[in-house]
C-alpha cells in the first residue's frame, strides 16, 4: 500500500524545475512555477504519457535532479550509520539511492494525466528562515486525494528538496528503517549491493 501511495503521489516531483532563477524565489513560488512547467511538458508529450523511459529520464535529469539534495537525503536515510561509512561507501550509497528515487519518479511521471489537479495549502515558512514546508494535495479523477508535502532547505545554490511527506509518511524516514535493518544484517556494503541489485532489476523491467 505504501509503495502504491508513493508511486501515485510522487508524480508531483516534477515540481523541481524551471531554471536557475527560480532557486532564488520563495519556496512556494518555486514549487508552483516548476510544477506548471513540468506538468505542461507531460501533458503535451504522448511518449512520456505512454511510458517512454528515455524521455522521462531526460525530464528528470534536467528538471528534477538539480533541485534535490540527494546527498542530504541519503545521509538522513542512512542515519547514524552514515558516519561509519567510508567516503567511497557514502558516494556509492548516494548514487544508488538517487537511482532508486529516479526509478520511482520515472514510473510516477508516466502515470500523470491531464485531469490530475494539484492544490496548495498555506506554506510553513517565514521570510528569512532557511527551512520551509510547501504543502499540497493531489486530486485524480478516480483516486482519493493524496497529501504531498515538500521539505526544503535554503543552501548556497538556492532552495533544495531534502524530504517529502506522502499521505503522512515521510519518505526519508520510511527508508531509514529499511536501510538500518539491512545494515544491521549485512553491513553497509550489503545495503549498497541490495540497492544496486534493486536498481538493475527496475531498469531491466522498464526495458522489457
Amino acid at each position: 500500500m505504501l509503495k502504491q501511495i508513493f508511486r501515485v503521489a510522487v508524480l508531483a516531483a516534477g515540481f523541481f524545475a524551471a531554471g536557475a532563477a527560480l532557486a532564488q524565489e520563495a519556496p512556494d513560488a518555486l514549487i508552483r512555477k516548476a510544477v506548471d512547467e513540468v506538468t505542461t511538458t507531460i501533458k503535451s508529450d504522448k511518449d512520456i504519457q505512454s511510458g517512454n523511459r528515455q524521455k522521462i529520464n531526460v525530464l528528470i535529469d534536467t528538471k528534477i535532479a538539480p533541485y534535490v539534495n540527494f546527498a542530504r537525503m541519503t545521509q538522513s536515510a542512512v542515519g547514524r550509520n552514515w558516519a561509519k561509512a567510508t567516503p567511497e561507501q557514502q558516494t556509492a550509497l548516494t548514487r544508488e539511492f538517487k537511482s532508486l528515487l529516479t526509478n520511482t519518479y520515472s514510473g510516477a511521471l508516466s502515470s500523470y494525466r491531464p485531469e490530475t489537479v494539484i492544490e496548495y495549502r498555506p506554506i510553513r515558512w517565514q521570510q528569512g528562515e532557511s527551512d520551509a514546508v510547501v504543502r499540497s494535495v493531489i486530486k485524480g479523477a478516480t483516486a482519493e486525494p493524496i497529501q504531498l508535502d515538500y521539505f526544503l532547505e535554503k543552501m548556497d545554490g538556492g532552495w533544495k528538496v531534502v524530504d517529502m511527506n506522502v499521505a503522512g509518511f515521510r519518505l526519508v524516514e520510511n527508508y531509514k528503517g529499511q536501510f538500518n535493518s539491512e545494515i544491521a544484517n549485512s553491513g553497509i556494503d550489503g545495503l549498497i549491493k541490495k540497492l544496486s541489485a534493486l536498481n538493475r532489476a527496475n531498469e531491466a523491467k522498464a526495458k522489457s
